[in-house]
């Protein structure tokens, strides 16, 4: 060992090569942690010109560690913590609900039909605009039922002529007449018997004239008999004239009605108001009464039916929240296709009478006020019906939660910033956050963005997460169903609520 140090104090000038190079080697030598390297890992057995010629090198390595430069060096040299962005969780009141596949319908849909046969000749409306009940749609070819009309008018007014002539009862009249006339023959030839009979008694007068007169007497007798027979058979003539021609003029006047309820029906009106379909017979069709298909449809838009479906034990829970509620009635919501909330609440009005025994769901229907006329038949959307109220529960946004292999678990800050893995269990979710129900506890810092930055054990710089920061909603556009994402379930959460 003495002579490892002997050599060691020869060997800085050869190497350094000059008086400032033999002090720096003294100084070196003279360091107490370059000592007690020398001391302690210079092997026993260490010598010859390999072990002078490499003790200079370690002592260069060792005293740049302990250089104070160096030091600052490399601890600007190491990485800053990752910056994420946290949520402090804390107890919420908020409202579940439950949302539904379900598609818009209309109830009252009308079919447009002709009631007669005719070529279209006019269309007088534009698909898809909406038209008042009463409004002309078609006009067909209104020559023929004009012409059936003016014909009819004439059949009716002669039928009223004939009504009236035996209104007046002529023939029954001159049968009364001729029966009078007959009735005073009598009676003259009745005066003539009586007159002769005392004369022929006292021979005043010829038997003969007296036969004459009994004769005229019987004659007369026998026409006053005729004339009263013609008088009943004039009477029930004319009677029977006269309900028969009565019957005619209201056969005239309903086959008059009907001809011109036919030429009404040539022009093809609207029978509901509401938004009309395409046309499917051009101008230059051919219409008939009996055709399978239909001229247009309309469909009535002030209010709109949607249908959605529940499960067995769904529609019983229902049953059972709606006798709780006071008015009985539960409202519902309507999310459409593009995410947005319907602003008008809907009521559900009735449910179907059976189950579908393929589904093993109960088919309920439900109506909307649409008077802007927005919500078309056939639309698919999501309805939204309130199930329950949860009571100081802990939510997290969705986006914070990771699943794996059916596991889902959220980082948190811990103390001093060091990241932490939790495993939770979540029941609904509520808009845009999950409802935890095990795993996380009020005050704990949830690691939303930045989650793949931090790793469990790391540090971290932990920032307030922001729900309508530009790193989010605005980010992703109007469109993207942050405007729900409140404490409650979001304002539509809250007016549905109500």
């Amino acid at each position: 060992m003495s002579l490892l140090r002997d050599l060691f104090r020869a060997t800085p000038p050869k190497l350094g090569g000059g008086p400032s190079a033999a002090r720096r080697g003294g100084s070196q030598r003279n360091h107490p942690v370059f000592a007690h390297f020398v001391r302690e890992a210079t092997p026993p057995n260490l010598g010859g010109e390999f072990g002078i010629a490499i003790i200079p090198f370690i002592g260069l390595l060792i005293l740049a560690g302990c250089n104070p430069r160096a030091s600052v060096s490399n601890a600007a040299s190491m990485p800053a913590a990752p910056e994420v962005s946290v949520v402090t969780v804390t107890g919420e009141d908020v409202p579940i609900y439950s949302d539904y596949a379900a598609q818009t319908f209309a109830r009252d849909m009308v079919e447009v039909r002709g009631r007669v046969d005719g070529y279209i000749e006019k269309r007088l409306f534009e698909t898809g605009s909406d038209v008042k009940a009463g409004q002309p749609l078609y006009i067909l070819d209104l020559r023929p039922y004009e012409a059936d009309v003016q014909k009819l008018r004439g059949e009716l007014s002669q039928s009223e002529a004939n009504k009236e002539f035996a209104s007046k009862q002529v023939a029954l009249l001159q049968a009364e007449a001729d029966l009078a006339q007959a009735q005073a023959n009598l009676l003259k030839a009745q005066q003539d018997v009586d007159r002769l009979r005392p004369l022929v008694k006292e021979e005043a007068a010829p038997q003969q004239d007296l036969d004459n007169a009994i004769a005229a007497l019987k004659a007369n007798q026998a026409n006053v008999r005729a004339r009263q027979a013609a008088v009943e058979q004039a009477r029930l003539s004319t009677k029977a004239q006269i309900e028969t021609t009565a019957a005619q003029v209201e056969s005239q006047q309903a086959a008059l009605r009907s001809s011109e309820l036919n030429l009404e029906y040539a022009t093809i009106r609207a029978p509901i108001s509401g938004r009309i379909g395409d046309s499917l017979v051009q101008v230059g069709g051919l219409v008939t009464r009996n055709s399978a298909q239909p001229l247009t449809t309309i469909v009535p838009l002030d209010v709109i039916w949607v249908r959605f479906k529940l499960s067995e034990n769904e529609y019983f829970d229902y049953e059972q929240r709606k006798a709780s509620t006071s008015n009985k009635n539960i409202p519902v919501q309507l999310v459409l296709a593009d995410g947005q909330t319907y602003p008008h609440e809907g009521r559900v009005q009735n449910t179907v009478n059976q189950v579908d025994s393929k589904t093993g769901t109960i088919e309920v229907q439900a109506i909307f006020q649409n008077p802007d006329h927005t919500l078309l038949p056939g639309q698919f959307g999501r309805l939204r019906m309130w199930i329950k109220d949860r009571k100081n529960v802990i939510l997290v946004p969705q986006r914070a939660v990771q699943e794996l292999q059916g596991l889902q678990s959220v980082l948190i800050v811990g103390p001093e910033n060091q990241v932490q893995a939790r495993t939770i269990s979540t029941a609904e979710r509520v808009s845009e956050r999950w409802v935890v129900t095990q795993g996380l506890k009020a005050g704990d810092r949830v690691i939303v963005e930045g989650i793949q930055k931090a790793m469990p054990g790391n540090i971290v710089n932990p920032i307030p997460y922001s729900v309508g920061g530009p790193s989010d909603c605005h980010q992703k556009g109007p469109r993207s169903g942050c405007t729900t994402s409140g404490p409650d379930g979001g304002p539509d959460a809250k007016k549905s609520r109500r």
